[in-house]
């Protein structure tokens, strides 16, 4: 068997720390919450938290967080498509948008519904994913603003999520001049500016965000503590708020090198023997019972550093531990230390046990 644990008293302390930070900067945020696949164990922890704003780009998500709390003000995070408008206005408070079109559907929904749909304008800041021009901005405000049941929540951009452009104190400044030339030319007040991501929790720590990015969406920095600069940790924050475990089903001593003729594996790999390799080396291999069909091997790290992952095939993991002081028999458990893409395919795997601690 394999298991993903959330620690509860981790997932606290980051959670307290952050809002702490947050608060002191009058800064609003919400958790992005599409890393818990709609487990709703892991969301009641969230709302037992306090947490009162949730961001995901699943419907089916938002659904289920309504269903647990129906005050949690929902965020759908990425443009909504044609076919998603009825369940949008259903389950979602507010939404991202870069499309006139969708935002006039949008409307016609909500006016059906007799509800006011939020909605964030996204902007292009160079990472090439969502976002409207900049210099169509004026231009597309101007189309949506006076829509009935639509009211514009803010303006946000999405960094570091495609092309890898990071979040500078020069792209957040652009991203505060547009707020300023919507309010001069419509005489408006935009409330949020949503430039803040996980990825932009730095530069507040080093007070480098300008005033006016007032809204931050957090998820990799409160499950995982990463600072997305440097790769080490941030300060303060726990990095294994998850973990996995998977059980050990053989341990033996086998070759190092496969024997016979060489194909492509079942991950399309092709194993190579050069003139260097030692063809009568061997190690002591165990088994893991879990697999590609679960998680990514390279999104994951042991906590015994003297384990090695060999490789992994559709339902079984082979890890080397040669070199481990600690003696493993059948039946024990191997603990890892995740990646935020391997949390991410553990948590969407229906074959995966999740629980709390």
């Amino acid at each position: 068997m394999a298991f993903i644990k959330l620690y509860r008293n981790k997932l606290n302390d980051n959670y307290t720390f952050l809002n702490a930070i947050f608060k002191e900067r009058n800064i609003e945020w919400g958790v992005v919450t599409k890393l818990l696949c709609g487990n709703t164990i892991y969301l009641k922890e969230l709302i037992n938290l306090g947490v009162t704003e949730m961001h995901d780009s699943r419907i089916s998500n938002l659904e289920k967080i309504k269903a647990l709390d129906s005050s949690i003000q929902t965020c759908y995070i990425k443009p909504p498509s044609k076919r998603n408008i009825k369940h949008i206005i259903k389950y979602a408070d507010v939404s991202f948008n870069t499309e006139i079109y969708t935002i006039q559907m949008l409307s016609e929904e909500a006016r059906k519904n007799n509800k006011t749909h939020g909605i964030i304008i996204m902007i292009e800041m160079g990472d090439l994913r969502e976002g409207v021009l900049g210099e169509e901005l004026l231009s597309f405000y101007e189309q949506v603003f006076s829509l009935p049941n639509i009211e514009i929540k803010g303006i946000g951009t999405n960094l570091n999520c495609l092309s890898g452009v990071m979040p500078t104190q020069d792209k957040l400044i652009q991203l505060s001049l547009y707020k300023q030339l919507i309010e001069a030319k419509f005489n408006v007040k935009i409330p949020w500016v949503s430039g803040g991501t996980s990825v932009a929790v730095p530069l507040m720590l080093k007070n480098a965000r300008p005033m006016a990015v007032n809204h931050f969406r957090i998820g990799e920095a409160l499950f995982f503590g990463k600072d997305l600069f440097t790769g080490e940790t941030i300060e303060g924050l726990h990095n294994d708020v998850f973990k996995l475990y998977a059980e050990i089903i053989e341990i033996t001593e086998k070759p190092d090198s496969p024997i016979g003729e060489l194909g492509e594996n079942v991950a399309g790999h092709t194993y190579e023997v050069n003139a260097d390799t030692d063809l009568s080396a061997s190690s002591l291999r165990a088994i893991l019972d879990i697999g590609l069909l679960d998680m990514q091997p390279q999104y994951l790290e042991t906590d015994n550093p003297n384990i090695s992952i060999v490789d992994a095939s559709s339902d079984m993991m082979v890890v080397d531990i040669s070199n481990s002081e600690k003696e493993y028999k059948v039946g024990d458990l191997i603990s890892f230390k995740l990646q935020y893409m391997g949390a991410l395919y553990l948590l969407n795997s229906d074959y995966i046990e999740k629980i709390v601690e």
